[in-house]
């Protein structure tokens, strides 16, 4: 079981707001897996809610609310980012954190780490269409570019068939392969944490 680790999530979900979000469903399912583990886990945040200028510094001036979610990124152990698959991509939303998180790569540490370094992320994917290995690839290349380390089996996701409308907030029940992913990827993820906090990466260039 872990102990002191702490997680946030960022739902990439385009929709502001109280209208629901499969997005928001599946990060919910999520945290009350890590909850499982003993994490403790912020409440979920949507970007969409929050000003989020455009840009690759960590404050972008007056009204940028980036700061203030990087700080909630920077003090947790495991970082869960949530989107939906839009034309076989993440989200516009997703492209925006990662583009944010890019000024990462230019803060260190005083041994020369990246900020983000001992920081584990994971992702959750909903779509009707296919996509989700390929949008968790991209997410996966962009957040180990900017120091975050990725478990084995670090996603889980859920697509509907190609050409329909259903969702997977309007599911009646949730499909066991998508539970099963949530609980492997949250376990293993989990675990590295663990592992890093208690064993940071060396420093040096």
């Amino acid at each position: 079981m872990a102990t002191n680790l702490t997680a946030v999530a960022l739902n990439c979900t385009l929709k502001s707001g109280p209208d629901e979000s499969s997005t928001d469903l599946l990060l919910a399912e999520v945290a009350a897996e890590l909850r499982s583990h003993g994490v403790e886990v912020a409440p979920i945040i949507r970007v969409a809610d929050h000003d989020v200028k455009p840009g690759v510094t960590s404050d972008e001036g007056d009204g940028d609310d980036w700061p203030a979610i990087r700080r909630q990124v920077l003090d947790a152990d495991i970082v869960v980012i949530g989107t939906p698959i839009w034309l076989g991509q993440p989200s516009s939303i997703a492209h925006r954190v990662m583009e944010r998180m890019d000024a990462f790569l230019g803060e260190t540490d005083d041994e020369g780490r990246m900020v983000s370094y001992g920081r584990v992320a994971m992702v959750a994917v909903v779509g009707n269409e296919d996509g989700a290995h390929h949008v968790s690839a991209e997410l996966f290349q962009a957040m180990n570019d900017v120091g975050f380390t990725i478990a084995a089996n670090a996603v889980t996701y859920w697509v509907g068939e190609a050409m329909q409308g259903t969702d997977y907030k309007d599911l009646d029940e949730r499909p066991e392969t998508t539970a099963r992913a949530t609980r492997m990827s949250v376990r293993n993820t989990v675990h590295l944490a663990g592992l890093l906090k208690g064993s940071q990466y060396p420093g040096g260039e």
